[in-house]
């Protein structure tokens, strides 16, 4: 037997970006060929789609884990890493996502509407990439960036344009059954409908959905009985169909008090907002269109009930049907009037997306021209004191990301980071906050956040170079000499040999040399 599940919680884990490569080419006779690390690949997205096929979460209730596959790091002769694939998750159309404090992050009611629960990695830059014309030869690549890790809550609820709300055993399954091709469990004992039956109806060539919803009790809005399990699905339909025993053995029900029970229990449930096609709604369940079925008037008792009640309903402004879920009797015109219900919702929630339409978009003006070196604000820095010590925070997208690609046990690519930072004007700005020389300044949060002395004008990851920081003496271009050079050098060569040889031979002759065997004797 399949489980009904319209409640979970998921952990969703994007795919992580694949770190770049650092390598230089080499052929023959030509050693030293220039970098050609390829870029890492993107992490994979995860994304939530409303699938029309789905009706239920009960897949995410076994397996709430849910991960992306990575990018695949970059390899040399300028290979790229593959992206990582997307994970898409299929929910049912009405699913609403919530963080886990309840708070309202997107409500899916179009099919096939898809939303990216959580971003991939960003890929890491190769050498190759870092190559500029002062920086020839990068001996480093940046890092890929971890996936965005989420845990949301899905929540369903029923997408349907009438709901049947009653009693437990007053007949909405029975109803449900006849007026479509639904076939719920029917049984004598109460809560025999444990989840929400959907049936598509059709009157006059009106198709419409009508949603069983399990029957609610007293207190169901505050978590009695079913009620509040279910009385969500209650909320995305435009009218309410009130299905009243008749014909109950229980000495203390007539269809007058269960209709007062059943109003005050939907008055007392908070609605949430709807996002539809039209835009945020947010009605009351009692402010929607009502209509009043009593059922099982085909008993003998039934009968002379509804005839004692239906004047009582009919004087509250109430449309109120006789019917018999078994026999059929008043089936059609109660058809009807729920068609000629939807009929009207349809119509204004097409008028809401046309008066929607017409407003005119928000138009954000930006400076055209900017001036010469201005930057936008990409960071914040606070002054904060951490053991009697100042130190100085820094938080933003950009800074936090550039700490992230960074390795840090190569000091080329340490001083790639310091020579950004200080592009930034994070320098600027913390000699402007009043930073001295050793102050620690960490950037990012007290977890994730990387913690240095600071220091003006910092050159680190360029004392081990030969050069200027970005350059490499081993791939400065050589240039051969020519004939005539050759015949200079080798003339001087020769003069200085010969100018040598001379000089040794006079020393000879003055005796500042002597023959060690002619000493001996």
């Amino acid at each position: 037997m399949s489980q009904f599940i319209d409640r979970v919680t998921i952990h969703a884990t994007a795919g992580n970006g694949g770190h770049g490569e650092t390598s230089v080419r080499r052929e023959k006779f030509k050693p030293l060929g220039g970098p050609d690390g390829g870029n890492g690949g993107h992490g994979g997205d995860v994304v939530i789609v409303a699938d029309p096929d789905v009706t239920t979460l009960l897949d995410y209730h076994h397996r709430p884990h849910r991960n992306a596959s990575n990018g695949e790091p970059g390899k040399g002769d300028l290979r790229h890493g593959k992206n990582g694939e997307t994970l898409y998750l299929p929910v049912p159309v009405g699913t609403v996502i919530k963080d886990l404090d309840g708070n309202i992050l997107h409500d899916l009611v179009v099919p096939h509407e898809e939303i990216i629960l959580a971003h991939g990695g960003t890929g890491g830059a190769g050498n190759a990439s870092l190559a500029s014309p002062k920086r020839k030869a990068p001996g480093f690549s940046l890092l890929g960036i971890p996936g965005e890790e989420r845990s949301v809550v899905l929540e369903l609820k029923t997408v349907a344009d009438i709901a049947l709300v009653g009693f437990p055993s007053a007949g909405k399954s029975s109803l449900i059954a006849a007026i479509s091709a639904a076939r719920p469990k029917i049984a004598d004992y109460p809560f025999t409908t444990l989840v929400p039956n959907l049936g598509v109806v059709d009157a006059g060539g009106i198709r419409f959905t009508v949603a069983d919803v399990p029957g609610l009790i007293p207190g169901a809005s505050e978590g009695k009985g079913l009620g509040l399990e279910f009385l969500r699905h209650v909320e995305r339909t435009h009218a309410l169909v009130h299905v009243l025993d008749a014909g109950t053995l229980e000495s203390d029900r007539d269809p007058i008090s269960d209709f007062e029970a059943l109003e005050k229990e939907l008055a007392a449930y908070a609605v949430e907002p709807i996002l539809t096609e039209g835009g945020e709604q947010l009605i009351p369940l009692l402010d929607r269109p009502q209509l009043v079925a009593i059922n099982k008037t085909d008993l003998p008792d039934g009968q002379a009930m509804a005839d004692m009640t239906r004047a009582e309903l009919e004087s509250r402004g109430l449309r109120v049907f006789e019917i018999s879920a078994v026999s059929r009797k008043g089936l059609n015109e109660l058809k009807y009037a729920m068609a000629q219900l939807v009929t009207e919702a349809r119509d204004q929630l097409a008028d809401a997306v046309e008066a929607q339409q017409q407003q005119p978009a928000t138009i954000t003006i930006e400076p055209q021209h900017r001036r010469r070196g201005a930057k936008p604000h990409q960071f914040t820095l606070v002054k904060e004191e951490r053991g009697l010590q100042p130190l100085f925070r820094i938080r933003g997208e950009t800074p936090e990301r550039w700490v992230a690609q960074t390795n840090f046990d190569n000091d080329e690519a340490v001083g790639y980071l310091a020579d950004r930072l200080e592009r930034l004007g994070i320098e600027k700005a913390l000699f402007n906050a009043g930073a001295l020389p050793g102050d620690a300044v960490v950037i990012g949060d007290d977890e994730s956040g990387v913690v240095f002395d600071w220091e003006p004008t910092m050159t680190t990851g360029a004392e081990h170079l030969a050069g200027p920081r970005g350059q490499d003496v081993r791939f400065e271009e050589r240039q051969r000499p020519t004939r005539e050079e050759k015949r200079h050098d080798y003339a001087e060569r020769k003069a200085a040999r010969a100018a040598t040889q001379a000089e040794m031979e006079e020393e000879r002759r003055s005796g500042l040399w002597t023959d060690d065997e002619t000493t001996n004797d």
